[in-house]
């Protein structure tokens, strides 16, 4: 499973659903920057550990947002050779649904490395649009990771960054296995939920 998450320098979280409930008016104000600086990390989890993160920057060394040219340049510059790494085989690939993740050459690329054990829109396999509770990355990996990475409060991005790598290379294949036994036993209550047309191949790795 592959994923991305945008990680904030001032711990910024979406709260558009917060509300304040109380008899006078509370008064808060909260001042945050129009355009707050953040990174952009991606990473692959499989049963045996995790392959990333990959944060996505120019040339200069400046963070970018991901677009198609840009996630071709890190799948084929920085996953597949990691990948190779690992002794794995018949390994399935699975990403949700972004444009930059399904256009055709991308679909293309990816296919080239892992033929029919791709599961995405418009691959092989389709994706279930709306499934995060297929996706570990969403509601285990970055979840975990946010938790941690602002405890020393850091100050400027390289801190952050390095407080993303250690606290994912801390991360044991222990909890990998129990978050994967955990999304299998989901995939079992969806499959069973929405009929058998869910495929059985999502966690085979």
């Amino acid at each position: 499973m592959s994923d991305e998450a945008h990680l904030w320098l001032n711990s910024y979280v979406n709260k558009q659903n917060c509300r304040i409930w109380s008899e006078a008016n509370p008064q808060v104000y909260v001042e945050t920057p129009l355009h707050p600086e953040k990174l952009t990390s991606w990473c692959a989890l499989w049963a045996g550990g995790i392959i990333g993160p990959y944060f996505f920057k120019n040339e200069e060394g400046h963070n970018i947002t991901v677009n198609g040219d840009r996630y071709r340049a890190m799948i084929t510059n920085f996953f597949i050779p990691e990948l190779n790494n690992h002794d794995v085989h018949e390994l399935w690939f699975q990403q949700d649904g972004p444009t930059c993740h399904t256009a055709r050459s991308t679909i293309d690329l990816l296919k080239d490395t892992f033929g029919d054990r791709l599961i995405s829109r418009f691959g092989p396999v389709n994706w279930p649009s709306g499934s995060c509770d297929l996706t570990p990355l969403d509601y285990f990996l970055w979840g975990y990771v946010k938790s941690l990475v602002y405890a020393d409060k850091p100050q400027t991005l390289d801190h952050l960054e390095d407080n993303i790598r250690r606290v994912i290379a801390d991360i044991r294949p222990q909890m990998l296995e129990r978050v994967i036994e955990n999304s299998t036993s989901r995939l079992d209550y969806i499959r069973a939920s929405r009929g058998s047309h869910m495929p059985e191949i999502i966690f085979k790795m």
